[in-house]
């Protein structure tokens, strides 16, 4: 199998002018840029003294995951003949910080909202949700399980 180079560049954009000279001397955000593509804006955890409004590196991974998920259930999806006509994710990530500071996920579960065409046999869709973690690529790629709890709506 060939392989899949990913490049991207993250500057960072926080200093205030005297760099890191102490903890609160600089801002938590940066800038994600992929030559070609938008620049993304983001921030450390609002928890962690980052800002609300800009993307944390937790939402982008989970946003990643879901996403991932979301591209091969259409692609199997459309094999299964199954016609799905809209398709949205509130995923739910569950971190655990330790005494130390040092975060990670413990778990993610992706909440699928799937609209199908009537006559959809719901079984088969609901079957391709769990074929898809062993092709995902992000999936494949964390150390944490990812569960799915989808839900259907037949819509005309």
């Amino acid at each position: 199998m060939p392989n899949h180079d990913y490049t991207t560049r993250i500057q960072w954009t926080g200093n205030r002018g005297e760099g890191t000279v102490h903890y609160q001397a600089y801002d938590r955000t940066w800038d994600i840029a992929v030559p070609g593509k938008a620049v993304v804006h983001c921030s450390n955890d609002p928890l962690l003294g980052g800002d609300p409004s800009k993307m944390n590196p937790e939402d982008l991974l989970l946003s990643a995951l879901s996403a991932c998920h979301m591209l091969w259930y259409l692609h199997y999806a459309s094999d299964a003949g199954i016609v799905v006509t809209s398709y949205s994710d509130a995923p739910l990530g569950l971190g655990e910080v330790s005494r130390g500071g040092a975060g990670r996920f413990v778990k993610a579960t992706l909440r699928p909202h799937v609209g199908v065409k009537p006559g959809t046999d719901l079984a088969v869709a609901r079957a391709i949700h769990h074929r898809i973690h062993e092709v995902c690529f992000i999936a494949r790629s964390v150390n944490f399980p990812v569960d799915h709890a989808p839900t259907f709506q037949v819509v005309d």
